[in-house]
């Protein structure tokens, strides 16, 4: 029996959307890389249930509700999660946290080859100066130690391997990138474009949305073919996952090792060369213990599981855990506040029907806080959204028998147009993840408490959503405009978990250089949404993927210079 290899040139912790670029630049670079994985193995094929019609499911769509009510009580909270997608989500008994009442945080986690690089919402959009200078203009928490020029090019290279599909619009707050043709806008769509240009010229565009998702074959891969429910996998590996592309890229050059089942416990701190030495790992099948060493290791974890990676580190050196000498690790966690908006009905389009399933939607960039300020908040938001008929649910739930009721169900109800927004957080220390007294996971590993909360401004922000959207809509000539009237999502509940161990200029003030590299441990790199120093408002996923892609490329030669 061969014996197990436990020494590499790199480790990196995670195998999702940045796991697996960290496999795919690190192994072209030359390094022999072990990439641990908590989960299981996925393979598209196999586990994606994108083509599975509801009377095909033992639930008929509804789900297992005695199984999901009993171990994923938080999963379930996520607008992606049904029947054929459970399996990509945690279990919330073997992974536990807590949080509290009235600062509460609704933490989403997918433990499998791939991560939630399986189930994500594949929307893709740069951040720009806009972004990336706000903290210094407005004197929040700390500077972004980059700028757009800096990070410019790696969003070209994330672009052009993952396939983007988008539409230029020469927009100073939303760079365009490197895309593949866009997806069409559907007839209503066009004609709410065209009304809120007429009224809104170039101050409030509707565009497509940007997504990672094929419009032409590449790289092996099929384009779309417009199945619809793509957080349920891709079996034709035509939206981007680490699964479908960077995983199967790395793997080809011979030198990535992939461990799946492999909970890490903690890093490893070498204090007489004041590096990490290597990660600790428990078997999750059989509980046995493992140790694996390297001489980088990049943490890709998601942004509150690197933090607590980093807070279960503790040592002699660093008592309050790895790389925290800022006391920042665990700190200004953000989100997306979500769930503001309108819709409205459209009239004048009732002899056209849309076919198939776009899997995008149309995207307003952000306008409040670009060419003048608000005078209720900082920063923004952006719209997502889009247009459609209502089915045949509508028409069930009326009364009816016989032919004529058949008939019903077979004819689309009113065009609708959505907005609904996503606006930017704040970063605020007290918005914060720690190490639970007592609760551990289901390998003993200490589990987290988590607590978050909007602030005012936050708040603001969502209330204005609703204000603006039925402003585009009534700029579109929609009836019966109905604004929004729930409360606010509650943080988390976006799915854009982002801060944690943020990057900055001093390390007194925060936990990463400008290139993801921790300041107290050279030789640590986190490149999951933890080093985000504010949230922007757009989408984050391109932005992880292009700054993990940049730090590896400054790691390896940092090697090469024997700095590290």
């Amino acid at each position: 029996m061969s014996r197990e290899v436990t020494v590499y040139d790199a480790i990196v912790v995670g195998s999702g959307m940045t796991g697996g670029w960290a496999a795919k630049e690190l192994t072209a670079l030359g390094l022999r890389t072990l990439v641990l994985e908590a989960g299981r193995p996925i393979s598209p094929e196999r586990d994606a249930r994108e083509h599975v019609a509801p009377f095909e499911m033992p639930f008929r769509g509804l789900g297992d509700r005695k199984h999901i009510d009993a171990r994923q009580t938080v999963q379930q909270k996520s607008v992606t999660f049904d029947e054929m997608s459970h399996q990509f989500w945690t279990d919330d008994i073997d992974n536990p946290y807590t949080t509290s009442d009235t600062r509460r945080f609704d933490w989403f986690r997918s433990r499998q080859v791939g991560g939630k690089s399986i189930i994500w919402g594949r929307q893709a959009y740069r951040m720009s100066d806009l972004d990336f200078g706000a903290n210094a203009r407005d004197g929040i928490a700390v500077d972004w130690p980059i700028r757009y020029a800096d990070i410019a090019p790696w969003y070209d290279t994330v672009e052009r391997f993952i396939g983007v599909s988008g539409q230029a619009e020469r927009l100073s707050q939303l760079p365009d990138g490197a895309f593949l043709p866009p997806m069409a806008m559907n007839c209503v769509e066009q004609h709410v474009q065209s009304r809120i240009a007429a009224k809104y010229g170039r101050e409030r565009v509707l565009t497509i949305g940007r997504a990672a998702v094929l419009t032409t074959a590449m790289n092996g891969r099929a384009p779309c073919h417009y199945c619809g429910p793509c957080h349920r996998g891709c079996s034709t590996r035509s939206y981007f996952s680490s699964v479908n592309a960077t995983l199967p890229v790395a793997q080809a050059t011979g030198r990535m090792t992939l461990r799946p089942f492999s909970v890490v416990r903690s890093l490893v701190y070498d204090a007489t060369r004041r590096r990490v030495s290597g990660v600790r790992v428990i078997d999750m099948r059989t509980g046995s213990e493992h140790s694996f060493s390297a001489r980088i290791v990049f943490l890709c974890a998601s942004a509150i599981e690197s933090a607590r990676l980093l807070l279960n580190s503790v040592s002699p050196q660093f008592p309050n855990g790895l790389a925290n000498s800022s006391d920042q690790v665990g700190r200004n966690i953000m989100d997306h506040i979500k769930w503001g908006g309108a819709t409205g009905q459209i009239d004048g389009f009732d002899d056209r029907r849309v076919i198939g399933e776009r899997p995008n939607g149309i995207y307003v960039p952000r306008f409040r806080n670009v060419s003048a300020p608000h005078p209720d908040f900082l920063r923004g938001y952006g719209f997502q959204g889009g247009a459609g008929r209502s089915g045949w649910d509508a028409a069930a739930r009326a009364p009816g028998l016989g032919a004529a009721f058949k008939q019903r169900l077979t004819t689309p109800g009113p065009w609708s147009m959505s907005f609904a927004g996503f606006g930017e957080m704040l970063p605020r220390a007290t918005n914060r993840a720690t190490i639970d007294p007592t609760l551990k996971d289901r390998w003993g590993v200490p589990a987290l408490h988590i607590e978050a909360q909007w602030s005012e401004n936050e708040l603001a922000i969502h209330r204005d959503m609703g204000v603006t959207a039925s402003e585009l809509l009534d700029a579109a000539g929609a009836r019966n405009i109905r604004a929004h009237t729930h409360g606010p999502s509650t943080p988390g509940n976006a799915n854009h978990e982002m801060g944690a161990a943020r990057m900055g200029r001093d390390p007194k003030t925060s936990v990463l250089n400008g290139w993801n590299q921790a300041w107290d441990v050279p030789n640590l790199f986190i490149t999951d949404g933890a080093f985000m120093t504010s949230s922007g408002c757009q989408n984050p996923s391109l932005t992880y993927m292009a700054m993990t892609a940049r730090a590896c490329h400054h790691a390896v030669q940092e090697l090469k210079r024997r700095n590290i």
